[in-house]
């Protein structure tokens, strides 16, 4: 059969073939390795298994598509399995000072023909941004001390720069592969909260300031296109929705209603008129997030009316166009109450469109939007300090100097996590605990604070097949 069957033949048996019956048909003989090797064949079965998979992935000369299946599904069973022999581990010091944000500044991309690298960047107390190299283990740049310590960071991978704001509210922008200085506002207050929005086109900027103004900024200019009053002098919970058109401002723990900003309105303001928001029906919040695979599905966490429970609510959110306006219709789509024997969440994640994780002191616990109690993991012995989830992982830190990786099984209509394995700081003797937790496709970055006050990046790089 092997020898009658022609090449165009071959083709369309092997077009039915998952990749382990590919790569042993490829046994059999010259032609069937040959043909095996189509590129055609491979580009379909990366498509098929990962739908977000681009062509400016697999760069010709450097890479093929086989090569690229075999390397990311090496890559994937490696990050699932954490075995000591899947990934390097690296103590990363540099900081003088507690380190106080951390952000990756390299792209997402899956690569595997040499080029790939993992490059976070830090602000400290020690009042020096810097930038550092995950797999090599080194610092490659470090800014000049700045005149205030800087305490929050966000960062734009497809511009390759970088946004500092220090204590006294005077905003930085640096690029990311020198380290040189760029634009800088000052808020004339400290700072609240930020968020990037990594547009091609029109990057921008969203902050909140202490004293409660909401100001959007284009990048890297930091020139201001508007300024709004929220709420003055309260501490302000800050976050925007996955397809960038809203953006959430509460008064955390105050008996005031959360407000809800359409983001064009903020980037184009008319004069004399103020940007399209809605008032939330609900008061008292204390955490809230965005599903991730809704365009604007926001998750409350608040109390009741009379402050006896803590109560999670779903709304969602549509804007309205007519010719002349745009209007906001909100609505609430589910809410249920939190156990009264649970300890109250001091963070809340989403998954997917329905699922919400809750850190409740060493607990990770999950309910549905409907209430719906799916499981708790007792898996830390101390606080859990950082929450950090994508579609396929959940990575949690603790003060027990430990960091939990989670998986999730999506077969089911609710998708179910697992926990998987954890990975260990440095010595007990000299650190107090992981503080801060990030990952990308090939790596895993904690901040592990140290018992002098001081901090260092423990990064934990997996290993990658090179073509």
């Amino acid at each position: 059969m092997a020898s009658r069957l022609g090449v165009d033949e071959l083709l369309h048996v092997f077009s039915f073939l998952e990749a382990p019956d590919l790569l042993r048909a490829a046994q059999v003989n010259a032609v069937w390795n040959e043909v095996s090797r189509t590129k055609e064949l491979w580009r379909k079965l990366c498509l098929r298994r990962w739908s977000s998979c681009r062509a400016s992935q697999v760069v010709p000369g450097r890479q093929t598509w086989k090569q690229y299946y075999l390397s990311r599904s090496e890559l994937e069973f490696r990050v699932e399995s954490g075995r000591p022999e899947d990934f390097v581990c690296k103590a990363i010091a540099g900081h003088t000072g507690q380190i106080d944000q951390l952000a990756y500044v390299s792209t997402n991309d899956y690569c595997f023909d040499g080029r790939e690298k993992s490059v976070v960047c830090t602000v400290s107390a020690d009042c020096t941004v810097r930038a550092w190299d995950l797999h090599e283990g080194t610092e490659i740049w470090s800014s000049p001390v700045q005149p205030a310590p800087l305490v929050n960071l966000v960062t734009y991978p497809q511009q390759q720069l970088v946004i500092t704001v220090d204590t006294q509210g005077l905003i930085k922008v640096w690029k990311a592969e020198t380290g040189c200085e760029g634009a800088s506002f000052s808020l004339l207050t400290s700072c609240a909260a930020m968020e990037a929005y990594d547009r091609p086109e029109d990057p921008f900027l969203l902050v909140v300031c202490a004293e409660g103004n909401l100001c959007t900024l284009m990048v890297p200019q930091l020139t201001v296109v508007s300024k709004v009053a929220t709420f003055p002098h309260a501490s302000l919970g800050f976050a925007g929705s996955p397809d960038g058109q809203w953006v959430f401002i509460f008064p955390q723990h105050l008996d005031l209603g959360p407000q809800v900003f359409y983001i064009q309105s903020l980037l184009d303001p008319l004069e004399d008129e103020p940007p399209v928001s809605t008032m939330l029906p609900v008061s008292l919040a204390s955490r809230a997030c965005w599903a991730p695979v809704e365009a604007a599905r926001l998750i409350v966490m608040h109390r009741n009316n009379d402050c006896t429970q803590m109560i999670v609510t779903t709304f969602e959110l549509k804007a309205e166009k007519s010719k002349d306006r745009v209007t906001t219709v909100v609505q609430q789509m589910f809410s249920f109450p939190l156990p009264d024997t649970m300890m109250p969440p001091h963070l809340m994640q989403s998954h997917g469109s329905q699922v919400i994780l809750l850190a409740c002191g060493s607990k990770l616990v999950l309910f549905t939007i409907y209430g719906r109690h799916l499981t708790t993991f007792h898996d830390h012995q101390r606080s859990i300090t950082s929450l950090w989830l994508d579609a396929n992982r959940v990575i949690t830190s603790s003060l027990d100097l430990s960091l939990r990786i989670y998986m999730w099984n999506k077969e089911n209509q609710v998708p179910a996590l697992k926990s998987c394995y954890h990975l260990l700081g440095g010595s007990h003797r000299w650190a107090s605990g992981f503080i801060h937790v990030k990952s990308d496709s090939m790596s895993i970055v904690a901040v592990e604070a140290r018992s002098i006050g001081t901090s260092i990046l423990r990064s934990y790089c997996f290993k990658v097949r090179h073509n």
